[in-house]
């Protein structure tokens, strides 16, 4: 089949954008022609792929991805393909799959009724009820069940356009034989000495994931403990500056390291001895995951849609809300017992041989053949 893939941004350390380049190369793999709509592309190219840049800009977001969607619609009604897969909501779309959580859900929750009155909440809000309300044609891929319950309560959404898929982590990420030579190498090269806790936040979008939260957290703990030697290893594509002030304000501007967008995320994982993930909205949080089948403990706030295997793997700590900063803080003094750290371990590695959380990919890429089959059978009917 010719498949149009579309996407506003793709960057290497986006969560979703390493799930639309794994969706890519398995649907290649199968033997499909994808073709892939972009806005703005960082990093290396998509072996076996046709990009299309999308030439428009726009003095806001919402008026660039109309126009991006108007020139996207242009070129498939003069190239059409056999099925339309998108990774942001838009209207239009056979297929979507839903790295994000519910827009109009934090736009209620965590916005004013102002912000609900301006263009950019009503653009967004249109798209995604484009993708999800009853009348739609979308077929959905969800990553987490709190998505399903989300989306359901928002829009009442039909079941039967929700498919769950399982988990999707790289392989890469479990722990290989040689983990302890190469948590010690990693150790080293970021000076992290012997018995020193490191504690890892890996992600984009630093707000989201709760940055200011963990940077809040290092500096009460090592307060309450002024013997705890802690550092924070910081991982991800997003400005940090504001951040940079909050750690100097705190005094622990000199423990917290700002590593960058990393290719080296599984020997971080291996170095690190916790895990800190105190997001505030998370569709599933992949590093939740990676950090399991790794053998990392973790922190990790309910809202996050992978919680609940942190939780059932007994893997680390799940906060509950409401969150409260205290929370946080405890849980990372209890981590300073290896004992407890060692337990989290073992754990989640045993949970990493017994569960699926490997085939993400291959499963939607069979379930987004099926469902376009089925379309294209009903629409010779």
């Amino acid at each position: 089949m010719r498949l149009a893939c579309l996407l506003y941004k793709y960057f290497p350390y986006g969560g979703m954008q390493r799930d639309f380049r794994r969706f890519v190369e398995e649907l290649h793999g199968r033997g499909h022609h994808c073709r892939v709509y972009y806005l703005q592309w960082q990093g290396d190219a998509l072996p076996g792929a046709e990009l299309r840049r999308v030439p428009v800009s726009a003095l806001t977001n919402h008026r660039r991805n109309e126009r991006y969607l108007r020139w996207v619609r242009e070129d498939l009604a003069a190239d059409p393909v056999d099925g339309v897969i998108g990774f942001n909501k838009m209207p239009g779309l056979d297929i979507y799959f839903a790295a994000d959580s519910c827009y109009l859900e934090k736009a209620h929750e965590d916005r004013s009724w102002l912000y609900r009155r301006g263009a950019r909440f009503k653009h967004f809000a249109h798209y995604e009820r484009a993708v999800f309300a009853p009348a739609s044609a979308t077929e959905i891929l969800l990553i987490s069940e709190r998505q399903r319950s989300s989306f359901r309560r928002c829009y009442h959404t039909p079941e039967q356009r929700l498919h769950l898929l399982p988990p999707g982590i790289a392989q890469d990420r479990r722990a290989p034989p040689d983990a302890a030579a190469r948590r010690a190498a990693k150790r080293d090269s970021l000076g992290l000495a012997s018995g020193q806790l490191a504690l890892l936040l890996v992600g984009s979008g630093f707000i989201t994931k709760g940055l200011d939260r963990a940077i809040a957290a290092l500096a009460r703990v090592r307060a309450a403990q002024p013997g705890a030697d802690a550092r924070l290893l910081v991982a991800g594509q997003d400005r940090s500056r504001r951040f940079q002030r909050l750690a100097r304000r705190l005094g622990v501007g000199a423990a917290v390291s700002f590593l960058g967008g990393r290719d080296d995320v599984p020997d971080l994982l291996l170095a690190a001895d916790l895990l800190v993930h105190p997001a505030r909205h998370e569709a599933a949080g992949m590093v939740l995951l990676e950090a399991l089948v790794a053998g990392l403990p973790a922190i990790v706030t309910d809202v996050c849609g992978y919680a609940p295997h942190v939780q059932a793997a007994r893997g680390g700590i799940v906060l509950s809300s409401p969150y409260r900063q205290e929370q946080l803080e405890a849980a990372i003094l209890r981590t300073v017992d290896g004992v407890f750290r060692a337990e989290c371990r073992a754990s989640a590695l045993t949970y990493a041989e017994q569960t699926d959380l490997y085939s993400m990919h291959r499963t939607g890429a069979a379930l987004i053949e099926s469902l376009l089959r089925r379309k294209q059978a009903a629409a010779g009917d």
